[in-house]
């Protein structure tokens, strides 16, 4: 295959997978709620992930802290549990890598905070940990998986699974939900563009 068909192929991949996003409208007026009343109740909102997931978090959290911010309303508390990098590396050598999320959420977490969880393959273990300490807690838990959604998605109150089992096209979905979900924050309620 020449490079010319292989990009024209990729970004027909891209386009079906953003094209079946429409099949998650209710899931994501769901996640945007719990935004939402997190935001207007003061709750903290947690997000992690592992490799590309982790950037993700992180980007998502960054907008969330400042990008979502409108005149007049509350701000979100949010905070990425892949950022704090000695953190991280003292959970995994001291303990496991399996603790780095869970022993972070020990410290914070209360009652009707809001736990993400990002995971192409919905397997990391993890994050596995982080969402059942977060739903014994009483927090709301969402994920972001792929694949088939993996475990994570049967323990998480809210899933969305891209049903793509090529990583970097649901890393490059996942970022786009979060994109989505700053810009309806932004607008809240308005209408998304006007010409």
């Amino acid at each position: 295959m020449d490079k010319e068909n292989e990009i024209e192929e990729y970004l027909k991949i891209q386009i079906e997978s953003v094209s079946k996003l429409n099949n998650h409208t209710e899931t994501l007026k769901k996640i945007l709620d719990v935004l939402f009343t997190a935001r207007d109740n003061g709750n903290r909102i947690y997000v992690m992930g592992n490799g590309g997931s982790a950037s993700t978090s992180t980007h998502f959290v960054s907008d969330l802290l400042k990008t979502s911010i409108i005149e007049n309303k509350k701000r979100f508390k949010a905070i990425s549990l892949s950022d704090n990098i000695p953190v991280v590396f003292a959970w995994s050598n001291d303990v496991s890598f399996d603790s780095i999320f869970v022993e972070q959420l020990k410290n914070f977490i209360d009652k009707n905070d809001v736990v993400i969880g990002i995971s192409g393959s919905g397997n990391s273990e993890n994050v596995i940990n982080a969402i059942n300490f977060a739903n014994k807690s009483e927090a709301t838990t969402i994920s972001l998986t792929g694949n088939d959604g993996g475990t994570i998605s049967k323990i998480s109150d809210i899933n969305l699974t891209i049903s793509n089992n090529d990583m970097l096209t649901i890393e490059t979905m996942h970022l786009l939900v979060c994109h989505l979900l700053i810009t309806l924050i932004r607008n809240d309620g308005k209408p998304l563009f006007t010409y």
